[in-house]
């Protein structure tokens, strides 16, 4: 079971193409200027088992997914079996948004296993005096995009190369 705000279909804002994006509920990060700070409560959330959200993402075959919230990171074993759900029953990559840096994610077995079934980590916190509108997919500039599968066996971040088609 995990605690979901909202599950948004068919977004644009949430990384490239049509994505069917998953909202967490719980976040421990607290960062000002957040612009979800409702997420920060896993009680404003309600609670999902793993089979209906997947029935919900496997529901738009075009669409491919992203994990945002509130924080992904602070229900990881719940996000873990989704993505592991998600990835055997489908081709859709993931992308995920955490306010944790990658690095530490490292060192935490249980978000680290969720690492595992994630294409792309947008990480860091949100920095308000570093917020940047012309930013892809990103609030501020501390902020980056990193190609997971590349930074798990480099063992160091690896950003990965957003080029949109213009």
């Amino acid at each position: 079971m995990i605690s979901i705000l909202d599950i948004v279909e068919d977004t644009t804002v949430d990384g490239p193409g049509f994505r069917t994006a998953i909202y967490a509920a719980g976040c421990s990060n607290n960062c000002p200027g957040c612009h979800n700070p409702s997420s920060w409560n896993i009680h404003n959330g309600h609670w999902m088992s793993t089979d209906d959200i997947l029935d919900k993402i496997l529901a738009d075959s075009f669409a491919d997914v992203t994990f945002s919230g509130g924080d992904p990171m602070f229900q990881p074993e719940g996000f873990t079996e989704l993505a592991n759900a998600i990835k055997s029953s489908s081709n859709k990559n993931i992308w995920c948004y955490t306010g944790y840096l990658f690095e530490n994610l490292l060192h935490n077995p249980s978000q680290n296993k969720l690492l595992e079934y994630i294409d792309v980590l947008v990480d860091g916190k949100f920095e308000e005096k570093l917020q940047d509108e012309s930013l892809y997919f990103r609030g501020s500039s501390n902020q980056r995009l990193i190609d997971v599968p590349a930074s798990l066996k480099a063992r160091r971040a690896v950003l990965y190369d957003y080029n949109p088609i213009i």
